[in-house]
């Protein structure tokens, strides 16, 4: 059942954290790193499954990595039998995902985590999305240096259409 693990949960991954994994950039080694320790359970953090499918979205429309790449890195995250990996789609989720889009302008995918995040009673959301620190509900933590999240941005100017 969700949530019945919640006190062990700190937080929840958004597939922009996921997406560097992919394909070599500045930000991929402390990305697989980030995901291995979230793996392992030594972060604490649940994983929706969700993020995965949008981590493979983001990697092979708008940054161009080759869809092979992007499916055995994602897959590989998907097959490891992860605790930490987040199955669960309810409708009530998904309905407060559209309340927190609505409320606070984020995109809908982005209101999910935070109500993943509120059902698991998760401080924090790990993202590279700005946007998300207008949501009061929780904290929004960039698991990455910020050297190598300025490079990665630099980095991707040139790939995205």
């Amino acid at each position: 059942m969700p949530g019945e693990n919640s006190a062990l949960i700190k937080g929840v991954i958004d597939g922009g954290v996921i997406v560097p994994c992919c394909f070599e950039n500045p930000l991929k080694e402390e990305s697989i790193s980030f995901i291995e320790r979230a793996l392992a359970q030594g972060r604490g953090a649940a994983l929706p499954v969700t993020a995965v499918m949008g981590a493979y979205h983001i990697a092979t429309r708008y940054l161009r990595v080759p869809r092979v790449a992007a499916k055995k890195v994602l897959a590989g995250i998907l097959e490891s039998g992860s605790g930490a990996l987040y199955p669960h789609i309810a409708p009530e989720d998904a309905a407060d995902a559209l309340d927190y889009a609505s409320a606070y302008g984020i995109e809908a995918w982005d209101g999910y985590l935070v109500a993943v995040a509120r059902r698991l009673g998760a401080p924090t959301i790990y993202t590279l999305d700005a946007s998300l620190s207008k949501v009061r509900e929780v904290a929004v933590v960039v698991p990455f240096s910020r050297e190598a999240v300025d490079e990665y941005h630099a980095f991707l100017k040139g790939r995205v259409r």
